[in-house]
């Protein structure tokens, strides 16, 4: 829901209100139902709204309260703001909508930077405080919804996207060579705060930072979820927790003044939404999958589990094939639609179908984030017998793209970095007290690290590309709270992911949970071929390419004399992981 900007001064001075003015289009498809603005003092909100929660203009952002004296700029959604509503209005509180930004100023008033531990729901937020002229920013627990920040000694600006600050101009576009030794190592993850530009910052999840208008500021981590087991409940009991605390998930995130859809890949995650969605009397529930002509043998489409699913439950199901020709547009508005630059080919996926299903719904649940709560991915069973000790290693060998001294070996001499900065990364949150296994250690960084910087930055990114709302009941953060004390056994059963497998049956057909594992498959940009591979030919090619000098000529030439051969350690194409990085510099127009 919607895209916030602005800038704060720190100079005493006047926000450039052409500079924000230039973050607009940039934000526009995020909240294409109405645009706001307003400044006061060294303060300057522009806000794009895309109408979920209370439909009228009362709802409008920027929200301004002059009896609380505060000011609002709100991405998200809270799911609990009628119950939070209830309560604040037994306080003394009044309201004129029904929205929940209007909740979350009265929260902050009632509660200060506390007030975050009371929302159920994903959220970035930026409040000034109008007698103090402090600036409070804050972002939910897992990161679900983004907040970018370029700062200059004379004013910080703030921006749901990234290019919206590049647009809003004077950043520092330099390659911060840190961030790029993550994107080659760690399959384009770029841990915050940094990203792939060294004047362009993200606020961490579950942090909410305080400035002074002196631009002197504190960060407060609110959340951080337990990484013990709990050996007290039995497997049975187990399955009917995660279950349960699933269910509520689900529930929470039908709070909508619209229809809300699901998108139904096939699998089991958002096949057990929908399941829980009927049980619950949902009727007439939208569903929507898609799928693309098979390359080389690997398959497009998992339209076999997912229209199983359609006729088990009745949904009003939506099946979307893509044609060739039209892949290769999507990979161009995929990469136009990246707030940072991301290898995975399901971006190209999701942003396809996200232009299919906004021209019917403009809210959609989605079983993002079960893999790395509840131990999906192939490399975890060869963590489980891994000796603590030996954990950063162990981990490093089975997820990163490729070893630190070959990171160097793709680049010119001008982007090294001394040390391994990924591995010492990992060394550092390995290091944190709890995670007793080395499983544990890894599903934690997973959780808090990769899945916040590739599954759910993609997802947010490619459906607000077209004003599309994605919600993601398993990352609720209580049920991922109880994923962390779920003993790793019960996870890794079943070939992963046993314990939610377990509490499926019965709920989804047995032909799904025991299904072999897919993926969001897109062949076309797996085995590069036709018109994407002469994009990506022509972009680490071009004279741009030539004059940012990033990879070595020999390594590009090497590996364009045979594209698809090359591959990480997940299977990766490296040609793709490369190109797609110089590709997304091309499109911001740098």
């Amino acid at each position: 829901m919607c895209g916030l900007g602005g800038e704060f001064r720190l100079d005493g001075g006047v926000p450039d209100l052409e500079a924000v003015g230039r973050m607009s289009p940039c934000l526009e498809r995020r909240g294409p139902d109405s645009k706001g603005t307003w400044s006061h003092g060294p303060v300057a909100f522009l806000h794009h709204r895309l109408k979920i929660i209370d439909l009228s203009e009362a709802g409008s952002q920027p929200m301004v309260d002059e009896e609380l004296r505060l000011a609002l700029v709100f991405n998200g959604c809270v799911y609990n703001h009628h119950e939070l509503r209830r309560e604040l209005e037994g306080h003394g509180y009044r309201f004129r909508s029904t929205s929940d930004t209007e909740v979350i100023l009265a929260a902050y008033h009632r509660w200060g930077v506390r007030c975050v531990d009371r929302f159920l729901g994903m959220f970035a937020f930026v409040i000034h405080e109008l007698d103090t002229g402090r600036l409070v920013m804050a972002r939910d627990r897992l990161g679900i919804k983004p907040l970018y920040l370029s700062q200059t000694p004379q004013r910080i600006r703030f921006a749901s996207t990234l290019p919206a600050l590049l647009a809003a101009g004077d950043v520092d576009t330099s390659i911060d060579t840190v961030a790029l030794h993550h994107y080659l190592s760690w399959h384009s993850v770029v841990p915050a705060p940094r990203t792939i530009l060294s004047g362009v910052r993200k606020l961490p999840p579950a942090t909410v930072r305080v400035v002074e208008p002196d631009g002197s500021f504190t960060d407060s981590l609110y959340w951080n979820p337990p990484a013990q087991r709990d050996l007290s409940l039995s497997a049975d009991e187990w399955r009917h927790r995660v279950l349960d605390t699933l269910d509520t998930a689900v529930r929470r995130r039908m709070v909508s003044d619209v229809p809300v859809g699901v998108l139904l890949s096939g699998g089991l995650d958002s096949s057990l939404i929908v399941a829980l969605l009927a049980r619950a009397g949902q009727k007439d529930l939208a569903t929507f999958s898609i799928g693309f002509n098979p390359v080389a043998g690997e398959s497009g489409d998992e339209f076999e589990y997912s229209d199983l699913m359609a006729r088990e439950f009745g949904t009003d199901h939506h099946r979307i094939m893509i044609p060739n020709d039209r892949l290769a547009r999507g990979v161009d508005g995929a990469i136009g639609a990246m707030s940072e630059p991301m290898v995975s080919h399901d971006c190209v996926a999701f942003y396809l179908l996200s232009e299919e299903v906004s021209k019917s719904i403009t809210v959609v649940q989605s079983g993002q984030g079960a893999d790395e709560v509840f131990a999906g991915y192939d490399w975890y069973p060869p963590l489980a017998g891994v000796p603590r000790a030996r954990a950063v290693e162990a981990y490093a060998d089975v997820f990163f793209d490729r070893p630190g001294d070959l990171v160097a070996g793709l680049l010119n001499p001008q982007y090294h970095v001394s040390g391994d900065p990924s591995l010492a990364y990992v060394r550092e949150h390995f290091a944190a007290p709890g995670a007793e296994t080395t499983l544990d250690a890894a599903l934690r960084i997973d959780s808090r690290v990769m899945l916040v910087d590739d599954p759910v930055k993609r997802v947010d990114n490619m459906t607000m590309a077209f004003g599309l709302e994605a919600r993601v009941p398993f990352l609720d953060h209580e049920l991922v709270e109880l994923a962390a004390l779920c003993p790793p056994e019960l996870k890794l059963a079943h070939h992963g992911k046993g314990v939610l497998k377990e509490a499926a049956r019965g709920v989804v057909p047995d032909a799904v949970i025991d299904r072999t594992k897919g993926y969001f498959p897109v062949p076309g940009v797996r085995h590069l071929d036709g018109q994407i591979l002469d994009r990506v030919s022509d972009a680490l090619l071009s004279q741009t390419a030539k004059d940012r000098a990033l990879y070595r000529p020999e390594v590009v030439n090497t590996l364009l004399a045979d594209p698809n051969v090359a591959r990480t350690t997940i299977g990766a194409n490296v040609v793709w992981q490369l190109g797609l990085l110089e590709l997304w510099l091309q499109r911001v127009g740098l």
